[in-house]
């Protein structure tokens, strides 16, 4: 037995109920006519539970109820019946002004997913035999079908004024909106609203054109956007900041930076004023276009003003930042705009971990990489390369090793760029085996990624360091059999091989061979020869000083004068200050470091110390020292051997002379050598250190907690300063 639900209208108040579910409705004005729109009006949404008498029966918080007045047209329907059904009252896209804008409409150029408002409905029997006749009619079914229509004509733009001159009724400019801003295709698009422009009187043609931009948009059709928006000036129309606003961001995702600053400057011309969303589109335009200026200064103002930004505006200034050298402003900008409550994206992090690199702050990219994993961020392509620099290029050999092999394991092709970074980094720290397996993995992929002349050059660049003469020599000819003549890195390298494996002969072929290849010898290379002089046997010395006489005049004099026994300090100081006058900044220390350890090879301590005191003077060696109440340190870690000696030798005798003084060492005293390798040397200099101290009788052992330190006490240090006799250092 069925209980229907009749309105009762009792002194205002409308109760409606059952036996299974009582409840009071709000109080509602009582309707002259049962018409389709007042209908349609009494739909009330409750704010609070409906009651249940049920005790195993629960109705949702909220619940929509719509009170179908008893009429010819809508007969009582039993409860369980129920069905909503939504009138064909309102449309789903924004004409964006009156007659056709609603208040649940949005607009139809909008990126913006809001959700959808309630819509007005009534109660329908689904057991009517005109129910389904009604849904045809709802609004659900006529923006379905016309979205079906949109994908029709996408299939066939060719066909659209056919397809549209087919429908039963024409279609009325909402239909048009719908249709429009659910094509996918911008030559449809264009033909249906030439179509539209023709056939029907429009109230709001620049809706219709704003529509047809988002779709081009989506296409990613920069030629047919300039070309749609001279059709409307030329039709008079006038563009509207929906207009202005999807031109710039189909410019931005364009990768158009300069028509998006083009059309930005011309909204003044139409007596518009930009809003927050297109000024934040334009930091992002004007820091592409490389206006610096122009980009902080919207980014101040927004900052002040508070405006949405999004993650790739913030990506802009982040690498606006970077590329400026300012790489604190960088990670500020990336701070403030967590604090504003805008999460990172990819695109954010990759230019975080971009600028981090290029800044040498491979901890940071750590750190920010880690914080990106653990937001549940998968890195892509972009990131892994960004890590491989960073890490590469600050010889974090360790990280960037493990980089490569997850881009191995996730499939993910490398540049000839990338490989020859991690090429240049197990060279440099003697990572012979990846060498060569990162070199073989290149040569499998001849036809994507060919090494070219800098993969070989690191190639023989890690033989050589290892001072495997054979293996450099074999990768020299396969070098030049895959047409790549060598440079000069290649015979730095090669010479350096020699000199390591003590062929001073064909340390002078290889240099001979240099010259008749046309190649002027640079600063690097004559501080190869210098460092191939430090290992050279004594009776073999000439002839690596021809070699530095040819390339550099004045350093091969330099060279001699020093070796010269009947040398004065004088003399070597002045000589010694044009010499450091004449080269270049970047190879200043490693000169230094050079000429110090022959100095040492040939017991001359003294000519040592003059070299170090003049690089002390002119700045090349800073933090050499360093003193505190509770410690005094000596730093040689970035020094060669012999150079380091020669500190040590000056550091002593400081300690002594400010005893002397009178002055009480530090309760501290030590020595950092750090716990690296040098690159061409066969020990680290921490252990080569630590058996000169034992031949010094130094008191100075290593610290267990901090590697790369000598520590010892000021009691032990001021013993062993006083009983010391004046010793000369030399390298074994």
């Amino acid at each position: 037995m069925h209980h229907h639900l009749p309105p009762t209208l009792h002194g205002g108040r409308a109760a409606v109920a059952d036996k299974k579910s009582p409840f009071l409705l709000p109080k509602i004005s009582p309707l002259p006519l049962f018409s389709r729109s007042n209908i349609v009006n009494m739909s009330i949404l409750l704010s609070s539970p409906l009651p249940s008498t049920s005790p195993t029966h629960s109705p949702p918080s909220y619940q929509l109820l719509h009170i179908i007045p008893t009429s010819p047209l809508f007969p009582h329907r039993p409860p369980g019946h129920l069905h909503c059904f939504s009138l064909p009252l309102r449309l789903r896209v924004s004409l964006q002004s009156h007659p056709f804008q609603t208040q649940e409409s949005s607009d139809p150029s909008s990126d913006e997913k809001s959700p959808k408002p309630f819509k007005n409905s009534i109660w329908i029997n689904p057991n009517n035999p005109r129910a389904a006749a009604l849904r045809r009619s709802s609004a659900d079914f006529r923006y379905a079908r016309l979205a079906k229509l949109s994908s029709s004509l996408d299939l066939s733009p060719a066909d659209v004024p056919f397809l549209l001159s087919s429908l039963p009724t024409t279609p009325t400019e909402p239909d048009a909106v719908i249709i429009l801003n659910n094509m996918e295709n911008s030559a449809a698009a264009l033909s249906a609203l030439d179509w539209f422009l023709q056939n029907l009187k429009l109230e709001k043609e620049v809706i219709l054109f704003n529509v047809t931009l988002k779709v081009l948009r989506k296409c990613r059709a920069w030629n047919d956007v300039e070309c749609l928006l001279t059709k409307m000036l030329e039709k008079g129309i006038k563009p509207d900041n929906v207009t202005f606003s999807t031109v710039i961001s189909c410019a931005r995702v364009c990768d158009l930076p300069a028509k998006a600053v083009e059309w930005f400057e011309k909204m003044p011309e139409f007596g518009l004023s930009p809003d927050d969303v297109t000024y934040s589109a334009m930091i992002d335009a004007y820091g592409r276009m490389g206006n610096v200026e122009m980009a902080l200064a919207l980014y101040d103002r927004a900052r002040k003003e508070k405006w949405l930004l999004d993650p790739v505006t913030f990506a802009t200034v982040i690498r606006i930042y970077g590329a400026s050298g300012n790489f604190d402003g960088a990670l500020n900008v990336f701070e403030e705009m967590k604090a504003l409550g805008v999460k990172p994206n990819l695109v954010t992090y990759n230019k975080l971990l971009e600028a981090m690199g290029r800044g040498g702050r491979p901890w940071q990219v750590k750190k920010i990489y880690k914080e990106m994993v653990g937001n549940k961020i998968l890195p892509n392509r972009i990131t892994y390369s960004a890590l491989i620099r960073a890490y590469s290029q600050a010889r974090y050999a360790v990280d960037a090793l493990a980089v490569y092999r997850e881009m191995k394991k996730q499939s993910m092709l490398l540049n000839v760029v990338l490989y020859n970074m991690l090429l240049s980094m197990c060279a440099d720290v003697g990572y012979i085996d990846e060498t060569v397996e990162i070199f073989e993995e290149m040569k499998g992929l001849q036809d994507v990624c060919k090494p070219d002349s800098w993969s070989y050059s690191s190639v023989i660049t890690a033989y050589s360091c290892a001072g495997n003469v054979a293996e450099a020599e074999r990768m020299l000819n396969a070098m030049m059999e895959a047409g790549f003549q060598p440079t000069i890195f290649v015979l730095t390298s090669i010479i350096q091989c020699y000199g390591k494996a003590k062929r001073t002969n064909d340390v002078v072929r290889t240099f001979d061979r240099l010259l008749e290849l046309g190649i002027s010898p640079d600063d690097r290379f004559c501080g190869c020869l210098l460092n191939v002089l430090t290992q050279t046997p004594k009776d073999e010395l000439g002839k690596v000083i021809g070699c530095i006489e040819r390339s550099n005049p004045q350093l091969g004099s330099f060279v001699k004068l020093m070796l010269d026994e009947g040398t004065s300090e004088e003399l070597l100081q002045k000589e010694a200050e044009r010499l450091l006058s004449s080269i270049s900044e970047e190879v200043k220390k490693a000169y230094c470091n050079c000429l110090m350890d022959m100095c040492v090879k040939v017991n001359q301590l003294g000519r040592a110390s003059v070299l170090l005191n003049l690089a002390l003077q002119v700045g090349i060696y800073s933090t050499l020292q360093s003193k505190s109440a509770t410690q005094w340190s000596l730093h040689v870690r970035s020094l060669s051997l012999g150079a380091a000696l020669t500190a040590l030798h000056a550091w002593m005798s400081d300690m002594t002379k400010a005893m002397e003084d009178g002055e009480e060492l530090p309760p501290l005293l030590g020595i950092h050598t750090g716990h690296g390798k040098h690159k061409y040397s066969e020990r680290g200099l921490a252990s080569t250190f630590e058996s000169h101290l034992r031949e010094l009788n130094a008191p100075f052992h290593e610290a267990s907690g901090k590697v790369g330190w000598f520590l010892t006490t000021n009691i032990a240090a001021k013993l062993w300063l006083e009983s010391r006799a004046p010793v000369e250092l030399v390298v074994a």
